[in-house]
Parts: C-alpha cells; structure tokens; sequence
C-alpha cells in the first residue's frame, strides 16, 4: 500500500518506519525543512532502541521517503495519517489546531478518495471535526478513521509490530476493508483489531492512559501510607499484584509518572469531561498526588542535611522521564533540580541520552558529565530520579569512595535495603523503611 505520514515526531516516525517495514510504500511529511534534511539523509532525529536499524533498511531499500510538500507526499497515497502534536493548552484541553490545519488543506488538494486516520491522541468529536475541515473544500469522496496509538516510549517498535491490540473507530466498510488489509501482517497472532464508532476509539486512548496513570498514582499513595505505618511496599506490591484482577504491571512506585502521554492524557480526559459538566473526581485527585509525588524525596534530602541545603553538592543519575528515552517532558527529574537549585544546592547529573535536551532547557545552571560515576565527584548526596539498568548495579566501592557521604536518596528503589544496610549507606527510597547507619 502507499501511505503517506503527516509529522515525523516520535508517533509519526515510529508509524511510517514500522508500515515501511511490511513492505508499504510510505512518505512522511514535515514543514520543518531540517527535520526533513536531516531523515533524508539517514539520521534519526529521536532516540527510540530499534528503530535506527529499521529505519536506516527501509530508507535503503526505498519504501521510506520524507518531503516538506503536503500536495506531493499526499498525491499517490491511499491512506494518509495525521500525527500532529495535540499540545495542552493552559486550560488541559488539546489544542487542535494543527490537525485541523492540515485537514483543512487536504480537502483542497485530495483528488481521488482517501482513508484519512487521527493517529495522534484527540479529544471525543476530533474525527467529527476533521471530516467537516476537509468536506469545505473537497469534492472527492473520503473517510476519517480514529486510530489511536499506544506506544510506550523505549519499546515503541515492538509494540507498533506486535500490538496487544489495534483500535479503529470508523463505520465505513469501504475504510474497514482497507484497514483490515493494512494491519493484517501485525496481527497474525491473533491479537485482536477491534472496530468501534470514532468516538468511542477517541475516547479508548484517554480512558487507557488515564488508567494506567491512576495505577501509577495508586501505588505512590500506598507508599506514602507504608513509610507512616511502617510497611513495605515492595511486599504489598508483590501481594496485590499476583491477583489477576490486578496484575504485575504499573504497580512501582516511585516520584510520579511523566513524560508526553499521561500528564497530557490526563488533563485533556479531566477538561473533556468538564465540559459536558462532568467532575472526574478521580483524575482530579490523580493530577494532584501526581504532582506532590515528584517532590516526594525533597523533604528526606533536606532533612538529612538538616534544613540547610545551601552549597551542598547534589550528583543525579537519571534526567529522562523513563528510562529508554530522551523524552524529558514533564520529568520528574527536572522538578527535583529546580527545587534543589532554588534551596542553594548545585547539581552534577548524568543521563545516558537526554542531557541534551534537558541542557537545552536547563542550560548551565546544572553540570553534565561524561558518566554515572563522574557525578560523584565531591558530591555530597546521590539522588536516583530515573531507572536506567546501568544504575542497577552500580560499583558501589567507586560510590563511596567519590562521595563525600554515603548517602542516597532513591526515587526508584532500585537498590536492596539489606545491601544498603551492610554497606553502611543512609538510604531513603519510596515506601519503604530508612537505612540510616552512616
């Protein structure tokens, strides 16, 4: 099939890489002249595990193309994807405008019919929208299909090839047919492609983020509960968890969830309802512990140092919001440096692939070094905000010998609390007991 792709963010690159992959003939279109320089001559422009090698194939091989020109990547496709940005505007709604700008151009240019799909996440009534912005201008026949993604970033090609499930809200036989054909190759182990009206499709992507981020947000108040009673968590995770009700995943606790899905999702599903004077008490309160949770170790630090922060030196391993990324928005990290900075601390932080997007809006008010362990140099505290494996299982002789005391505060719980106790360190972590021998 020949597809074509509007935007080459991290879905639109992630969507045309892995179609061009099944042998789709595909063409990814940007307004951004440099992005598009850059992918037409082979370099990626995000960091996403497997898709350089992909990507690098199907250019080679001639199915992956990138344009700047609308009318030229639109002319011979068959089905054409919008992944724009959907940014949130201060009120949490989803600002549509580019979606709708590019809509409104297609209906001028289409010449023959057209499958046109929302692929970026949309509020209910999105595809509604989309079908009237291109019928002012069209005079062929075409379809709008909502097709949600979900893409969980640093495994975002294994879960576009081999999908739990692919939702498509269109009642058009004539767009079901098309798409059946297109998503068959990533079904083939019977994982379900599942056909509903665009509105319920539209809603299916903010209901399941929202979900998973109250999970999130669940367990982190369980934590907070186990450090006052003295529980631990990791012991409740393990209980509940092994109930099939509930399951193993997304039940971690930690310094709040981030990055460009959950914050987002949250905030547009809480303002969508709000607007049909609905109040989703639960996302409200999900949002607030959310942003408490990020700034959930700050107070241990302070404490430790005794309320006097100023001129301590801070080393932090992890920027990103998760780890198998250089997505830093709304990253936990970048609250805590904020914080520490603001209480007179200096920062020396390690990241193994966003400490260039965070210097980008950070700037020199942290340092930035070459690895984990140059961070703790002469610092007086480590400070854990992201669960990179390489963090896991550290050399914990290099550990004490580079800090000026053995202490950290881990937002991740990545180290076990009896090793920490028979290696001497002051240890705080979420939701469970205080090592507190140095």
């Amino acid at each position: 099939m020949k597809i074509a792709v509007v935007g080459t963010g991290y879905v639109g690159l992630v969507t045309g890489t892995c179609f061009a992959e099944t042998g789709n003939e595909v063409t990814c279109i940007d307004i951004n002249k440099s992005k598009v320089d850059k992918l037409s001559s082979g370099q990626i422009t995000i960091y996403e595990p497997g898709l350089e090698k992909i990507f690098l194939r199907n250019q080679k091989e001639g199915r992956l193309h990138f344009t700047t020109a609308l009318a030229e990547g639109i002319k011979d496709a068959q089905i054409i994807f919008l992944a724009l940005p959907t940014p949130p505007g201060e009120d949490g709604s989803a600002d549509l405008k580019y979606i709708l700008g590019v809509a409104n151009d297609l209906g001028k240019i289409i010449t023959d019919y057209k499958v046109i799909i929302d692929k970026s996440t949309v509020p209910v009534g999105t595809a509604d929208k989309v079908t009237a912005a291109i019928a002012k201008n069209a005079k062929v026949e075409f379809d709008v299909v909502s097709n949600p993604e979900f893409l969980r970033e640093g495994v975002a090609v294994d879960d576009f090839m081999k999908p739990d499930r692919v939702v498509i809200g269109t009642t058009s036989e004539k767009a079901i047919k098309i798409l059946n054909e297109l998503y068959a190759p990533f079904v083939r182990q019977g994982n379900p492609i599942i056909f509903m009206d665009e509105k319920s499709a539209e809603l299916t992507k903010y209901a399941a983020n929202s979900f998973l981020a109250t999970k999130i947000t669940f367990m982190n108040e369980i934590a907070q509960l186990c450090e006052k009673l003295g529980a631990d968590v990791d012991m409740v995770r393990k209980g509940i968890g092994s109930d099939e009700r509930i399951g193993r995943r997304f039940l971690f606790p930690g310094i709040g969830y981030g990055g460009s899905c959950f914050p987002k999702d949250v905030q547009a599903l809480a303002k969508s309802s709000s607007e049909v004077n609905y109040e989703f008490k639960i996302l409200e309160a999900v949002m607030e512990v959310n942003e408490k949770q990020k700034l959930h170790l700050l107070p241990k630090i302070e404490a430790y140092f005794k309320n006097n922060l100023k001129g301590k030196k801070i080393a932090l391993w992890g920027l990103a919001f998760k780890p198998n990324t250089d997505d830093i928005r709304e990253a936990p990290a970048l609250y805590i440096v904020d914080a520490l900075l603001a209480a007179g601390a200096t920062v020396t932080a390690f990241d193994p692939e966003a400490m260039p997007n965070v210097k980008s809006v950070v700037g020199d008010k942290i340092t930035y070094v070459e690895n984990q362990y140059d961070a703790l140099k002469d610092a007086d505290a480590l400070v854990i905000a992201t669960e990179w494996s390489e963090f896991r299982t550290p050399d914990f002789a290099k550990i004490v010998s580079s800090l000026k005391n053995k202490a950290i505060f881990d937002g991740r719980n990545l180290f076990d609390l009896a090793q920490m106790e028979t290696l001497g360190f002051h240890y705080e972590s979420i939701g469970r007991r205080k090592i507190a021998t140095a």
